[in-house]
C-alpha cells in the first residue's frame, strides 16, 4: 500500500515532500538520535525511484523478516514520534503550503493506559496543530473494534467539514478503503476562486469554486542542457524592428485598425474596456429543471460550496437554498464573472445532494454544479442527413438489447490506458525493471460477456434491419470489369407463400430487394400500380395480409 502511494505522489505531485517514520521499534534512527524506539525510514524529501524500491523491500514475508531484523519491535511512545516529526518539519528551510501527518495504527491505546505517555502525546499533538500541521488517523480494524474515543480523539485534527465526521470514526478493514481515505486526505481542497453569490440587495453568500474533475494528461517534456543534463529556462524579449533596441513592457502599446485608422490604446485602457463588472455570482431567477437541455453543455462544470470563514452564516443560507431548489426541482439562473476582467457568462446552478457509500465515505458532496450556458451566438443550426425511420418492431428489439447491456457506470472504475502505460514505462526505466508491468485496458468491450448476455437478440435484430441474404461483415463485391460477360448472373431467389406471409406479419418486407419483390408479385399474380418499392410492398400486403 505504501509503495503505491509513493508512486502516486511521484505522478500527481512530485514536488511534495514525503517522510516515513516508524514508532514502537526496537532500533532507533532519527536526527541526532534524540528519541528511542523511533525509526526514521525516510526523511522529509521528494519521493524518487530509490525510495519506492526501499519500501517495496518491506512487502511480503521477506519484507516482514527484513523489517524485524532492521527495525524490530519495542516500546511505544507516540509523543516522541510526534516530536521527531516536528523536528523533521523544522529542519526544512522551504516554505510549505500545507503540512499533513497521517498516523497508521491498529491500536486504540498505544501506551496501554500509561497516563504520563498519553499526556505527553496530547501535548505534542497540540503543539503540532498550532504550527499548522493537520494530523489524520488512518486506523485499521482490530478484533473487538477500534475505539477512537479512548485516546486518539484528542490527537487528530478536527474534520475540515461535517461530512468527514463519520469517515473519521470508522476504521478501515480493506486495503482499498484505506487507500481511498489516504487519497481523499492528501489532496488539498483548493478553490479556483472565492466569490460572493448575490441573492438580492444586501444579501451575499460567500462561496468557493472547485473543480471536481480535471482531465488527466501526460506531463509535458522538460528541455535539458545536453552537456550538464540540467533543466533550461526560456525567456522572451521584444526588440524594436528598426533600431534593434530592447523594449520594456511600459513601451509597448496595443492598436486596432478601425475605419482605416490605427487606434492606439494604453494597457490600462485595454483593461478598462475588458472590465464588465466585479467578480461574483448574481442571481437572476429560477427555472424548472426540464428547461435545462443536454445541448446546453458546452464546457466542464465546476462545483459551488459555501465559505463560512469569509462570511458568517453562508453555510446556513446556502444549505437552505440548496434544499429548496432540490425539493422544488428547479435550478438557479445566474450571471457569473469568475475573475477580474473576465467576460460575464450565464450559468445554471444545479442542486446536488450528499451521498454516502460504505464506511460513511462521501460519494458526492452537497452543493451546486455550475453549468455554463451557451449564448445565442454559440448555437448552430445543423442540417443532418435524412435516413429511413426505424419501425416499431426494430425499436422494441433494440430496447431489449439496451436493457441487457445496461450497467452502473462509475468513472473511478476506468483508468486512462494511455496514461497508465506511459507511467508504467517510466516506472520500468526508473526502477531498472526488465519490462513494464502489464496494464488492463478497462475501456475495451468484454465481447464474451456481451455475447453471453445478449444470446440470440443480435441475430434477431440483424434479421429485422438488414435486407435478406445481406452479410454486414462480408467485404463489398468487386466491380465487374468492362467486357465481362453477363451470362453469370445470380440465381433468382423464390420465396414460398408462408415465408412472404411471415415477412408481412413481422413487418420485414422492406428488407427484401426490389427484384425479389417484383418476382414475388409475378409468382402470386399480384397486380401493382407502379414499380417503386413501397408500391410493391403495399400490393403484397393487400394480397397476402387479407
Amino acid at each position: 500500500g505504501k509503495k503505491s502511494r509513493i508512486e502516486g505522489k511521484i505522478i500527481s505531485s512530485d514536488r511534495d515532500l514525503v517522510a516515513l517514520v516508524f514508532y514502537g521499534t526496537e532500533q532507533s534512527k532519527n536526527p541526532r538520535n534524540s528519541f528511542k524506539h523511533v525509526y526514521v525510514y525516510h526523511d522529509l524529501n521528494e519521493p524518487g525511484a530509490k525510495r519506492v524500491q526501499e519500501v517495496d523491500a518491506l512487502r511480503g514475508e521477506k519484507g516482514a523478516k527484513l523489517a524485524a531484523e532492521t527495525i524490530g519491535s519495542g516500546e511505544t511512545s507516540l509523543g516522541d514520534a510526534l516530536w521527531c516529526c516536528a523536528n523533521l518539519y523544522s529542519d526544512i528551510k522551504l516554505r510549505l503550503s500545507h503540512k499533513r501527518l497521517m498516523i497508521f495504527t491498529c491500536r486504540d491505546e498505544p501506551h496501554g493506559g500509561d497516563s504520563v505517555k498519553d499526556r505527553q502525546a496530547r501535548t505534542k499533538a497540540s503543539d503540532l496543530k498550532e504550527t499548522g500541521v493537520v494530523i489524520d488517523l488512518m486506523h485499521l480494524m482490530k478484533p473487538g473494534g477500534f475505539n477512537i474515543s479512548l485516546f486518539f480523539c484528542d490527537i487528530v485534527s478536527p474534520p475540515e467539514d461535517e461530512s468527514e465526521m463519520g469517515l473519521q470514526l470508522q476504521p478501515s478493514d480493506k486495503l482499498e478503503d484505506l487507500q481511498k481515505r489516504v487519497r481523499a486526505k492528501e489532496l488539498k481542497k483548493r478553490t479556483l476562486a472565492r466569490l460572493n453569490l448575490c441573492l438580492g440587495e444586501g444579501i451575499n453568500v460567500a462561496v468557493g469554486i472547485y473543480a471536481t474533475a480535471v482531465a488527466a494528461r501526460k506531463p509535458g517534456s522538460i528541455k535539458l542542457y545536453r552537456e550538464t543534463n540540467e533543466p533550461v529556462r526560456s525567456k522572451t524579449r521584444t526588440f524594436h524592428t528598426q533600431t534593434g533596441s530592447l523594449l520594456l513592457p511600459s513601451e509597448i502599446k496595443k492598436a486596432q485598425y478601425y475605419g482605416g485608422k490605427e487606434i492606439v490604446m494604453e494597457r490600462d485602457e485595454v483593461d478598462a474596456i475588458k472590465k464588465f463588472d466585479d467578480p461574483g455570482l448574481f442571481l437572476i431567477g429560477f427555472k424548472p429543471m426540464e428547461k435545462l437541455k443536454l445541448l446546453h453543455h458546452i464546457r466542464p462544470a465546476v462545483f459551488l460550496y459555501p465559505e463560512e470563514d469569509e462570511v458568517k452564516g453562508s453555510s446556513c443560507l446556502f444549505s437552505a437554498l440548496l434544499k429548496k431548489c432540490s425539493e422544488r426541482n428547479v435550478f438557479a439562473l445566474c450571471r457569473f464573472i469568475s475573475r477580474r476582467n473576465y467576460p460575464p457568462r450565464f450559468v445554471a446552478l444545479l442542486p446536488q445532494n450528499e451521498e454516502l457509500g460504505e464506511g460513511k465515505v462521501q460519494i458526492t458532496p452537497p452543493g451546486f454544479n455550475v453549468i455554463y450556458l451557451p449564448f445565442a451566438d454559440d448555437l448552430r443550426t445543423l442540417d443532418p442527413p435524412q435516413f429511413p425511420s426505424a419501425s416499431q418492431t426494430q425499436v422494441d428489439k433494440m430496447k431489449e438489447i439496451v436493457s441487457k447491456l445496461r450497467f452502473k457506470y462509475r468513472s473511478e472504475g476506468f483508468e486512462n490506458p494511455v496514461i497508465q502505460q506511459h507511467f508504467r514505462n517510466l516506472e520500468a526505466l526508473a526502477l531498472d525493471m526488465m519490462a513494464p508491468e502489464e496494464i488492463e485496458d478497462l475501456i475495451m468491450p468484454k465481447v464474451d460477456q456481451i455475447d453471453q448476455r445478449l444470446g440470440p437478440l443480435v441475430q434477431e435484430f440483424k434479421d429485422l434491419v438488414y435486407p435478406a441474404y445481406y452479410n454486414p461483415e462480408s467485404k463489398p463485391a468487386a466491380k465487374r470489369k468492362t467486357g465481362q460477360s453477363g451470362a453469370e448472373k445470380k440465381p433468382k431467389v423464390e420465396l414460398t407463400e408462408d415465408e412472404l406471409k411471415a415477412h408481412v406479419q413481422n413487418g420485414t418486407l422492406a428488407k427484401l430487394t426490389v427484384p425479389v419483390l417484383k418476382d414475388a408479385c409475378k409468382q402470386f399474380g399480384v397486380r401493382t400500380t407502379g414499380t417503386k418499392k413501397q408500391e410493391l410492398i403495399d400490393a403484397l400486403i393487400a394480397r397476402l395480409g387479407s
